[in-house]
């Protein structure tokens, strides 16, 4: 039997009902909640013959604690894409996109960054399996589907593997915002990944000492840092950009 796990709040809901209904086993809805929202919802899941069954708002908080559920919770066959790092070796090409997380351990960024993945098109994510987030219903409602659609690389050395992409061709360029060039100044018509670390954090030093380069997101504010997603979001679609004009 498939591992179960739980989705909770809408667009985790929907974003499964949408691409795999039949794996989810129940939805657990408040009945206090009528909107015209929720009533989409359930029609939605109906339609797909998804089970549906009514939970008060206690039983729905003790299912998916410290998440904004909404009055909507599911459980569902586990879909995670993990895949392994030697797949991904095997199948770099020149249009190869990475996203590569280190110390990523927040689930609402991991999830975030996730979401933000599925969007640029990301080939995978690669994040060391002692130092980043894992599912969660944070995660999963952060991602918004995004878990099950962009595959997982999990490292034992997240450096070791770094050099390892770069010996295959694929172009890795570290972010730090005391770095000299900026995310503008480097050619991402080829292979090319980018390496992020967590808000406040950033990268371990052999995490940047195993970079081709590094490169800072200017910032004309008065913040210094973003948060880890938006930052991802900023370096993949300068990526996506370039690659458009080309």
């Amino acid at each position: 039997m498939s591992k179960q796990v739980v989705l909770a709040g809408f667009h985790a809901v929907n974003a499964r009902a949408k691409t795999k209904p039949e794996s989810i086993r129940v939805v657990y809805v408040d009945p206090a909640r009528r909107d015209k929202r929720m009533q989409q919802c359930r029609d939605r899941l109906a339609q797909a013959g998804v089970k549906i069954m009514q939970a008060d708002q206690k039983r729905l908080d003790g299912m998916a604690p410290d998440v904004p559920h909404q009055g909507i919770v599911a459980l569902a066959d586990e879909l995670k894409q993990t895949v392994d790092f030697d797949w991904l070796m095997d199948n770099i090409t020149e249009d190869t996109l990475l996203l590569i997380l280190d110390g990523v351990t927040d689930p609402r960024n991991f999830g975030a960054c996730l979401r933000v993945a599925d969007a640029a098109g990301v080939q995978a994510v690669v994040v060391p399996k002692d130092r980043s987030a894992s599912f969660s219903p944070a995660a999963a409602k952060a991602a918004a589907g995004a878990w099950e659609t962009v595959p997982v690389v999990q490292v034992t050395n997240l450096a070791a593997s770094i050099a390892e992409l770069r010996d295959a061709g694929v172009c890795v360029i570290g972010t730090a915002g005391e770095a000299q060039k900026s995310i503008y100044d480097f050619d991402q018509k080829r292979a090319f990944a980018w390496v992020l670390g967590a808000e406040g954090e950033g990268l371990r030093q052999l995490t940047r000492k195993r970079c081709d380069d590094l490169a800072k997101i200017p910032m004309f504010g008065a913040v210094d840092s973003l948060n880890v997603s938006v930052a991802s979001g900023v370096c993949l679609f300068e990526t996506v950009r370039q690659r458009a004009k080309a």
